[in-house]
């Protein structure tokens, strides 16, 4: 029990009694989640998600199934239709959110932290990729790490799935894991996970004051993007542009730039708009529409 509220007071749970829907894969950092969360004294609901992209998956339901039945908490299991082939862990990943809500409780932990952090530096990403994952009561194990779950699932008897996916090279992640960050650890002699975990948590103090900042300008006001630092003027039109979907290229961001310094009359971004600047302000319109 020392144990349990131990790792608790680590965890960003909301108060007690909030009714949440915990995401349970049958693997032993989701099967933690469950249980965390009932000792946080919440009002727990289990969700499962079955890709069926694998045999071994219909075992992960019934592992998870078993688990909400020990648990004592509602089980609901949805089945999602998949095909094998590019972005799978993306489109598997938009799959679950459709199925669980933005509200969701997801396992991740500090291992899943560091990976993210690694994959955003891979593609080159700023400082809102580099922050990673972000902490509260959506992602309430964050600061656990993945060997703590296990410890927990085995020292409370918890059945729990290994999936055989997760040491698939296809996968960057899996090589992130398995390969990369086990060489950082060698060359750094310590955990870099810990490292990691910090620096995204760095980052992310950085990415909420530039996001505070850049939300107080205008992004259609020209004159007000040639006038504010380049960092904060790009972020106003990266949140423009983004609109509840995902973020432009730095390339379009940059030719937004362009047209509001009068640089280019107007410009074509992502997703079939164009940008345009008329009397001192920018418009978006599709990107076969031609001004008059």
């Amino acid at each position: 029990m020392n144990e349990t509220v131990g790792l608790l007071d680590r965890c960003t749970f909301p108060k007690p009694a909030t009714e949440v829907v915990c995401a349970l894969s049958g693997g032993a950092d989701s099967t933690a989640l469950v249980f965390l969360a009932i000792a946080a004294k919440c009002t727990v609901k289990a969700v499962h998600v079955h890709h069926g992209l694998r045999p071994s998956a219909d075992n992960d339901d019934e592992v998870a199934r078993r688990t909400a039945e020990r648990l004592g908490v509602p089980f609901r299991s949805v089945r999602v239709d998949l095909e094998d082939g590019p972005n799978l862990e993306a489109r598997a990943r938009s799959a679950r959110r459709e199925v669980l809500g933005p509200h969701a409780l997801m396992g991740h932990t500090a291992d899943d932290q560091a990976e993210t952090l690694l994959l955003a530096l891979l593609r080159g990403s700023g400082a809102t990729g580099l922050a990673a994952i972000t902490p509260g009561p959506t992602h309430p194990i964050l600061a656990l790490r993945a060997s703590e779950t296990r410890a927990l699932c085995n020292r409370e008897g918890l059945e729990y799935a290994t999936d055989p996916t997760n040491t698939d090279p296809r996968f960057r992640r899996n090589r992130i894991r398995h390969e990369l960050i086990p060489l950082l650890n060698t060359i750094a002699e310590r955990d870099v996970t810990a490292l990691l975990t910090r620096t995204a948590r760095l980052l992310r103090s950085d990415d909420d004051l530039l996001d505070s900042l850049a939300s107080s300008l205008d992004p259609t006001d020209t004159r007000a993007l040639n006038d504010a630092p380049t960092p904060l003027a790009s972020r106003a039109v990266r949140r423009w542009l983004t609109r509840g979907g995902y973020p432009p290229s730095a390339a379009a961001v940059e030719r937004v730039l362009a047209v509001a310094a009068g640089d280019n009359t107007a410009c074509e971004v992502s997703g079939g708009l164009r940008i345009e600047r008329q009397k001192g302000r920018l418009r978006i319109l599709p990107d076969d529409h031609s001004s008059r």
